[in-house]
């Protein structure tokens, strides 16, 4: 396998016991990504349990209570690879309590199953999931139609789930959205083509997967480059030496290109592109380099270079949608430390526009108190500029977290409008 095979990461979502664990488990046995001693010690476990069979979702469920429960409590990531493509899994809870821990675990995907039981059809968290996918912007949705051995793989009770979520769906914002029929259990249509449903032509689960086009999910027209730290080695072989490190979060940069350094405004030309396996004439995203540039300008962690022509807002007052992770409800006129790409600042929450009712997507302007696990419209304040796009247009510098000072927790994520 090649160092360039593509890197595609998804995230699983859907109600509880609609089979996320088994379909994880099911895509790595039938894809020989699991060894054998894994794959005894779980036939151990599930005879135990007085099961029939191999109990697949026990591979994911990592942590002991989730096994007893049976359940998935936190997000669980497990890595695999085909000669096509290598994924990373964000297996994500179902349960309303742990709507922040699906933010978290889809904050960076490019793809979004979401589980619908075939026998119960759409239900509120089908509608949840679906809609945190498309706040998160996930590029490409994937409808994993499960237990259709359960439904004697009517074609009938796909076509009628299929037309509910197309009927919901066009509210959202989601461009690319696929249905698969499946049974997780059995193994149809995950890995191997099933035959017990003739009637879908479509492709199985993992070709899906191993094929879905990701090249355009990153944005290579807006050049955006936090810089992470400065790199000045004291020594006579790089006695003058001054490069500026970080990881692309947009656009391509060429050597010769015209930048921009913010705050500064200071302009200056790219003189070199290093990395650590040798110079580049050009970077795009997700790649981590070091920028040199011709003119001597006081650069810092935290300052963002771009092109002198396409350049972010800089702003210290900012729109978001907030989900928040905490506890202890947010606190109107609250002071947080909030973190935007390579840059940390402090900021006010000036006010809560509204409370958003995920479940009928309802603006409630009435109720703003925020409580764990809710998403709202607020509107911050920073102490600094920050150099922000929207969220829609570049899902890494259109992103904050907001940091408890006290107790140095992430208390929310937000995402810029």
């Amino acid at each position: 396998m090649t160092e360039h095979t593509e890197l595609l990461r998804f995230t699983t979502a859907g109600s509880v016991d609609d089979g996320k664990s088994t379909l994880i488990g099911r895509l790595l046995y039938d894809s020989k990504s699991i060894f054998e001693d894994q794959y005894e010690a779980i036939s151990k476990t599930s005879e135990k349990r007085g099961e029939e069979g191999v109990n697949l979702a026990l591979l994911t469920d990592g942590l002991k209570a989730e096994r007893e429960q049976g359940i998935t409590i936190d997000v669980a990531y497990r890595y695999f690879a085909t000669p096509k493509r290598k994924f990373i899994i964000a297996d994500t809870p179902g349960h309303i309590q742990y709507t922040r821990n699906m933010v978290t675990g889809a904050s960076t995907a490019n793809v979004a199953l979401i589980l619908v039981d075939a026998r119960n059809g759409v239900v509120e968290q089908t509608k949840r999931h679906s809609f945190i996918a498309s706040l998160l912007q996930i590029p490409h949705l994937i409808v994993c139609i499960n237990k259709m051995d359960l439904v004697d793989y009517s074609e009938e009770v796909y076509e009628q789930i299929k037309d509910d979520i197309s009927g919901f769906s066009h509210k959202l914002d989601v461009n690319d959205i696929e249905f698969i029929p499946m049974s997780a259990l059995v193994g149809d249509n995950v890995v191997d083509r099933s035959e017990n449903m003739p009637w879908y032509q479509g492709p199985t689960l993992l070709y899906t997967l191993e094929n879905v086009h990701i090249g355009s999910d990153n944005n290579f027209i807006d050049c955006r480059f936090p810089v992470q730290t400065v790199i000045r080695p004291y020594n006579d072989e790089y006695h003058d030496y001054r490069g500026y490190a970080g990881r692309i979060a947009g656009g391509v940069f060429k050597k010769g290109d015209r930048v921009t350094v913010l705050p500064s405004g200071f302009s200056s030309t790219i003189a070199k592109i290093d990395t650590f396996d040798g110079e580049l004439e050009q970077a795009y995203p997700p790649q981590s380099v070091t920028l040199l540039l011709e003119d001597d300008i006081d650069i810092s962690r935290g300052d963002m270079i771009v092109r002198e022509n396409n350049q972010p807002e800089v702003t210290q007052d900012l729109e978001v949608m907030l989900c928040w992770f905490n506890e202890r409800p947010l606190q109107v006129r609250g002071k947080y430390a909030i973190m935007h790409t390579t840059k940390e600042a402090r900021c006010m929450i000036k006010e809560v526009r509204y409370r958003l009712d995920i479940n009928t997507l309802h603006r409630d302007e009435e109720n703003t108190e925020i409580k764990m696990n809710d998403i709202a419209r607020v509107v911050l304040r920073t102490t600094a500029p920050l150099f922000v796009d929207a969220y829609r247009k570049n899902r890494i510098t259109g992103s904050v977290i907001l940091v408890d000072e006290q107790t140095n927790e992430t208390v929310a994520a937000g995402m810029v409008i």
